[in-house]
This record gives C-alpha cells, sequence and structure tokens, in this order.
C-alpha cells in the first residue's frame, strides 16, 4: 500500500479507532491506523520484577499527551465532607479551589485500554433520553436498540464476561464467557450490600474467565492497570486490532502524530498531515476520515485545523466543539476491615451494585451512579501504598501496624453521571503549545449543584455500604468534589439530529463535512450513571463502520 492507497485514514488506535479499523477491514476496505504514542509488547510489563509496585504502565517517549488548565473553581466551605483525605496526611487539597489532579489516558497502540480494569458495561436506557425526561443534557439521536446488536458483537470480539441475567438492558444473546466468581473481599461487600437491601452484582468485564480466542483466562493478579503480560484483558491491540492486522488491510503506524485536517472546497478532508518519530512530515489521503482520540485531543485537533474554508476549526459551524464537557464523577471509601481478608486478590472490580443507575433512582436528582468494591483501582494493592496511605507510625509500632493492616483493606467506589454546564469545556490554550507549534487542550472544568447533589449522595451510600460490609474505621476517602482526577471523559463533540446544537449524526458523521467521522466518547450526548464507556465506544464504531460500508457501496463517498 503506498501513502495515499486508503480507502479509511482511522486517527487514533483505542476503543474507537481500532474497533473501527476491524470493522472497515473486515468488509474489504484498505485502512491506515495512525497513533500517536507507541507499540507495547505485553512482554514489555513489569509485573514480575519485584518493584512491580513502584512502576506503573512503562513509561516512552510520547506515551502521554500534554495539556492544561482554566482556572479551578472555588470550594465551598460547608463541603468539608466532600473533601478528599487520608489518615496520614489529612486533607490531600488544603487550598480554597479545586485540585488538578490528572486526566488519565494512554497513548499508545490501544489507547487507554492498555490501562483500563476491563469494565465492559452496556448504558442504562434511560441515561440515552436525558433532555426528554429531565430536562438536562441531550437525548442521544439514536436508541439503545439500535446499538444491541453492536454490543453483542463487541463483547464477542473482546470475549467479556458477565452474567446474561439484566432487567434493565435487554439482551439478544448471552455473554460469551461466564462471569467471574466474586473475590472473598467481594463476598464480604455482597454480604454488607444485602444488610442494606441492596443487590450486589458481577461486572461485566472484557477479562476472560475462560481460556478464549486463544487467549489464556485471567489469574486474578488485580494489576490490570500495569498492562496485562497474559493478555487475558481484552484491550483492544490484542482484540480489535490484532484482528484488523490479520486482514492484511490495516496498516499500523504507531509514535504518528497527526498535527492538521486539511479541509477543501467540497466539504471534504482531502488531506491529512501527520510527522512520524523521525520527524518527517507525511500527507495522506482517504475516501474517510475518522478521528478517534478520545475527548480532549478530538477536539483539540478539529479546533486547531483551521483554514479558509473552515476557520473556526473542522466541523465547527456550530460552535459546539469542545463543548460539553462531562468527567469522571467519583467517590472512594476505604477502610480496614476486620477479617484479614487478602484483598489484593482478584479482578480490579468484579461486582456491581447498580440499584441507583437509573436516572430517576437517586430522589430529586437526575442522573444515576453505581457502587463497586475497587481495591485495586484505589491503588491499595501492594505493601507500598499500606505504608504511605494506611500504616502510621514509625519503626517497630509501624512493621506493626503494616502486618496489622495489610491486605484488609476494602474500598467501595462510586461513579456517577457528570452533567454538562457551560463552564465545562475543551478549547485551545492561548499560550501554551507543543513542540510542532499547535495549541495545547485546555481543560475548564466546573462542578455544579446537581452533580454535587449527586456526590453526596454517593458519598453517604459508599460509606454505609463499606460499614455494613465489616469495616470499622475508614482511613481514606478521594472525591470528584475538591480535585480533578478523570479516565472517562465524554461529549465535546456531542452526536444529534440538529447541527445547529451538534457536532455530528446519529452515524457519528459530521454534519457539514461529508468525508469525516468522529467515533469516540467525545460524541456521547450523556456519560450515563457509573458506567465505562469503552464498550459504548465500540459499539458505535463497529455501526459506524457498517454505515461507511453501505455508503461506500453505493458510490457516495
Amino acid at each position: 500500500m503506498t501513502s495515499t492507497d486508503f480507502d479509511a485514514v482511522i486517527i487514533g488506535s483505542g476503543a474507537g479507532g481500532g474497533a473501527s479499523a476491524w470493522g472497515l477491514a473486515q468488509y474489504g476496505l484498505r485502512v491506515l491506523l495512525l497513533e500517536a504514542g507507541p507499540a507495547y509488547s505485553p512482554s514489555e510489563y513489569r509485573l514480575d520484577r519485584k518493584e512491580w509496585e513502584q512502576s506503573s504502565f512503562p513509561d516512552r517517549a510520547r506515551h502521554k499527551g500534554r495539556y492544561t488548565f482554566g482556572e479551578m473553581q472555588e470550594l465551598q466551605p460547608g463541603l468539608k465532607g466532600l473533601r478528599s483525605w487520608n489518615q496520614v496526611r489529612g486533607f490531600l487539597n488544603n487550598t480554597g479551589r479545586r485540585a488538578i489532579g490528572a486526566y488519565h489516558h494512554m497513548r499508545g497502540v490501544g489507547g487507554s485500554t492498555l490501562v483500563f480494569s476491563g469494565e465492559a458495561q452496556r448504558l442504562h436506557p434511560g441515561a440515552m433520553k436525558m433532555r426528554t425526561r429531565f430536562g438536562v443534557s441531550a437525548d442521544w439521536p439514536l436508541s439503545y436498540s439500535d446499538l444491541e446488536p453492536y454490543y453483542c458483537r463487541a463483547e464477542r470480539l473482546v470475549g467479556v464476561s458477565g452474567d446474561s441475567d439484566d432487567r434493565v438492558r435487554f439482551r439478544s444473546g448471552p455473554y460469551p464467557l461466564p462471569a467471574h466468581r466474586l473475590s472473598y473481599a467481594s463476598t464480604k461487600v455482597e454480604e454488607g450490600c444485602r444488610r442494606l437491601g441492596l443487590t450486589l452484582s458481577p461486572n461485566p468485564v472484557a477479562i476472560l474467565s475462560r481460556p478464549y480466542d486463544g487467549r489464556p483466562e485471567c489469574n486474578y493478579c488485580a494489576q490490570c492497570g500495569r498492562g496485562c503480560p497474559r493478555t487475558d484483558k481484552g484491550s483492544i491491540d490484542v482484540t480489535f486490532i490484532r484482528r484488523a492486522i490479520g486482514t492484511g488491510l490495516c496498516a499500523v503506524k504507531p509514535d504518528c502524530r497527526v498535527t492538521a485536517l486539511e479541509a477543501g472546497a467540497s466539504d471534504n478532508i482531502p488531506h491529512v498531515t501527520y510527522t512520524d518519530s523521525g520527524g518527517k512530515v507525511h500527507r495522506v489521503s482517504g475516501r474517510v476520515v475518522i478521528v478517534s482520540c478520545g475527548a480532549i485531543e478530538t477536539p483539540r485537533l478539529l479546533l486547531s485545523s483551521k483554514n479558509r474554508y473552515a476557520p473556526d476549526g473542522v466541523g465547527n459551524e456550530s460552535g459546539q466543539v469542545g463543548r460539553n464537557f462531562m468527567e469522571t464523577l467519583f467517590w472512594f471509601s476505604s477502610g480496614l476491615h476486620e477479617e484479614r481478608l487478602g484483598s489484593f486478590r482478584g479482578i480490579p472490580v468484579d461486582s456491581i451494585c447498580w440499584d441507583f443507575n437509573g436516572p430517576d433512582a437517586i430522589p430529586g436528582i437526575a442522573g444515576g451512579c453505581r457502587f463497586s468494591p475497587a481495591v485495586a483501582e484505589a491503588d491499595l494493592a501492594g505493601p507500598i501504598s499500606y505504608a504511605q496511605r494506611v500504616a502510621g507510625g514509625w519503626g517497630r509500632r509501624h512493621k506493626q501496624e503494616m502486618r496489622d493492616a495489610f491486605g484488609r483493606a476494602l474500598v467501595i467506589i462510586a461513579m456517577g453521571e457528570s452533567l454538562p454546564n457551560d463552564r465545562s469545556y475543551i478549547d485551545l490554550d492561548p499560550h501554551e503549545k507543543d513542540d510542532a507549534g499547535i495549541p495545547l487542550a485546555r481543560i475548564n472544568t466546573f462542578v455544579d449543584d446537581m452533580d454535587i447533589r449527586r456526590l453526596q449522595f454517593m458519598s453517604l451510600k459508599a460509606r454505609e455500604i463499606v460499614f455494613a460490609s465489616g469495616v470499622k474505621k475508614i482511613f481514606e476517602e478521594f472525591s470528584a468534589y475538591d480535585i480533578f482526577n478523570s479516565s472517562h471523559v465524554f461529549g465535546t463533540c456531542r452526536m444529534g439530529i440538529d447541527p445547529e446544537q451538534s457536532v455530528v449524526d446519529q452515524y457519528c458523521r459530521s454534519h457539514r463535512w461529508k468525508n469525516l467521522f468522529v467515533v469516540d466518547a467525545s460524541v456521547f450526548p450523556s456519560s450515563g450513571g457509573g458506567e465505562s464507556p469503552s464498550l459504548t465506544i465500540e459499539a458505535l464504531a463497529l455501526r459506524t463502520a457498517d454505515h461507511i460500508y453501505s455508503l461506500a457501496k453505493k458510490g457516495e463517498l
């Protein structure tokens, strides 16, 4: 294949880009997949080394993007109960403003699925009609039933293990693999939920409970966030991209940073410009251009791609690119159980209480939430984390507290709906640029009153669950109220029917640019009540690929 001999140029190789590559290549279309980060091998992951806990995912040049923040909001004196703290350090944010934590993402072939915990949930159908039902956010321009067959296809491709008995999310077929058994620690949470009249169910995860698709079953090390050397976790590189490459029609180019979409006179994107790892500049064309860089980098690329045909940026005719930003609304409560649980074992999030997930499930509040045991998600899986965050004292006393505490941590995480507001958006930083001279994305974030009320409910219920599960004392709580710390981000290129209020249509196609598609969580009109977005992104990608193939067959691309 030559540099211009492609039917589709896809930018970004995470859940949206990787699934799109497979979705198009399976139909015989020639695909170029451009990834700003490197390609990783599972053999690089460090879980077999004695320093594993001090090592995160392998760092390489350009494996993280740069970004800046706008002014952070003032904290309210009356909301100290929502502040992050632990018993060793006290308040984790001692300022009067919300602190900057991180946008947790990964550049690399496979995107952030390289470090995700494998959660593979379908969106609650009710969360797709937030404007109609509650007058907030926006409605999805498609229904749950439109996505359902694509959810099934994505689950089979990545190998989802789950309990097929779901009374809220209709299923036309079972999960390909049975659900994982709950860890011993999670059985204590199950007992606690039962005492409170709540239900804890197995979490659907793209982690193999049995050998599948040439990959082994999980060994329950709980370290998905540091990379999976066994390949039992269904990250995009070992599932969709492996299959796409296997067709012989997908070329993957890592360490290639796209710098511009070149808008043309006929409402098309005739060229994409990118720079390879050696600094050489390339121009490539394809009948279709798919942008899948995530809800922060996608609007950055669109907004910075200005020329005389797109003076406000590509796709920004409505002024909506970068608007409607939604973040991860979360709460952690962590305590020590009275028993030695061995809570460092298992998969990171093996179960969920869905009782408050519906958008009308919390009285007087629009938007739901979910609760899960999540010791590994809180990074309490090794002795160093206990030494720094759990055990106090010094010398002999510290050693004794370590012996008493290790393996007893029990953590409840709550994740909830994040509603868009006018003060949460992504724009281009007017001062900071990357080494190519392109402005960095600037994250402007604000937690509004409805989100605060939801966080208050989440904090109270998480504490109830952790105490009902056998914890006597909480030693740490971590909150989205006073620290921005997001891995799931949404909404900055919203899909919709009205071109004046959205960026793309129901098939993720730009309202103006005929060969431009956006396929990632930036198109989400609403975030859902705590569901992980990866499976929904994959389902959207497969649906979009089918639509592109249909257009190509009719000669409309």
